[in-house]
């Protein structure tokens, strides 16, 4: 039988990380614009710039499916604090809350007095269906789903929803030689991420009032992806960064904290109601660029960039670089007109962010492993800068 449960801790969760040497409070140059490092107290860790006022008739029963591990950490804060009821659907393998670097206690005291979870496998559909059906709630945010039949019995149980917000991919577009990707551009049934567009389409034809959201590539403190993570390690091992081909390859890149703020954003708002949105920086960046990036914001000298032909080599299954080795970026233009949101974050700022509240506390998601990078300077022939 399903079970809700208040998490309530009598003392916050600290771990050796979280007293650790002061932050960096030097100045860095990156494009001719200054940068004051953030500081452990910084209130931009935890608060929007623009924080929203819920009334007590305008709180919402929220279910968030996930919520532990890195976007719905910051998200489910964010909501907490609105004044709704948030209940995250785990399995229960992970603390329900832990207190973040740069949280307060209070702070942390609040949400986790607040927050309750409900324990099961979203994989078992007739408990998603009795336990979901049991408890009802008004909104859904699934920030973990990766199929289409996963998301049937949470509707069949909800047939009352007032909304699902669907954390989707910008993955999901066709690869095209006209950038940046925009909403309406053409979609591949083939990618990796199709699980994801099956979802939008169930999601339409049921005739929910859904919002899916398309992430470029996130980043930000507690990335389980090693996005930035991968240049912190080379960074701080001293080695030189290898990117494949010329470098000049244009990405782009969102802090997890703006992301949180959208899908907070979308909430209730009828100009999000059946639509789909970009969400990411307002910068693109060149894998170069973003290696340069990465020594600013921790306080790195420039590195020694090494461009190489990744068709000269086999890597087996292990992978060289953490982006797809293209131009890959979109517009968040309709977002920002039609939601009223920006990014908060430019991205030497952001990255700082994920630096002094994470890799530079000595806590990160993959241990370094440079046996591709071995290979690459190994080997003769490399292109050179």
């Amino acid at each position: 039988m399903s079970r809700l449960v208040v998490v309530q801790q009598k003392q916050p969760f600290i771990t050796h990380s979280s007293i650790s040497s002061p932050l960096p409070s030097s100045l860095s140059d990156f494009n001719g614009i200054r940068l004051k490092l953030p500081t452990k107290n910084s209130t931009k860790a935890w608060q929007s710039k623009r924080a929203m006022q819920v009334t007590a008739s305008g709180a919402k029963k929220i279910l968030v499916m996930g919520g532990t591990r890195f976007i719905g950490v910051f998200m489910s804060r964010l909501l907490v604090k609105e004044g709704h009821q948030v209940t995250l659907f785990t399995r229960g393998k992970a603390p329900i809350t832990q207190q973040l670097p740069g949280e307060s206690d209070q702070d942390y005291a609040e949400f986790s007095s607040k927050i309750l979870h409900l324990k099961g496998d979203r994989q078992d559909f007739e408990f998603v269906k009795s336990s979901l059906a049991a408890e009802g709630f008004d909104v859904v945010y699934d920030i973990n789903g990766r199929e289409a039949v996963e998301v049937e019995p949470i509707l069949d149980a909800l047939p009352n929803l007032e909304q699902y917000i669907y954390c989707s991919s910008a993955g999901v577009y066709l690869k095209s030689d006209l950038l940046p990707h925009f909403e309406t551009d053409a979609v591949d049934p083939k990618s990796r991420h199709k699980g994801k567009l099956e979802t939008e389409s169930l999601l339409a034809s049921r005739g929910v009032n859904w919002t899916s959201v398309r992430p470029v590539y996130i980043y930000g403190p507690l990335n389980y992806n090693p996005v930035e993570e991968w240049f912190f390690h080379r960074l701080k091992a001293g080695r030189p960064i290898p990117i494949p081909n010329a470098g000049n390859q244009i990405t782009q890149l969102g802090h997890v904290k703006d992301l949180a703020r959208a899908f907070v954003t979308v909430l209730g708002n009828a100009k999000a109601s059946k639509q789909v949105f970009n969400i990411s920086g307002a910068k693109y960046v060149t894998f170069d660029g973003l290696a340069k990036a990465c020594a600013k914001a921790a306080g790195f000298p420039e590195p020694e960039i090494v461009h190489y032909n990744p068709k000269e080599f086999d890597f087996g299954k292990k992978k060289a670089f953490p982006f797809r080795d293209q131009h890959f970026f979109a517009s968040i233009d309709k977002a920002t007109r039609e939601l009223d949101w920006a990014p908060e974050f430019d991205l030497v700022e952001g990255l700082a962010d994920s630096y002094n509240l994470d890799f530079g506390r000595g806590t990160f998601r993959k241990a370094a492993d440079f046996t591709t990078d071995d290979m690459i300077l190994g080997k003769s022939l490399v292109l050179q800068n």
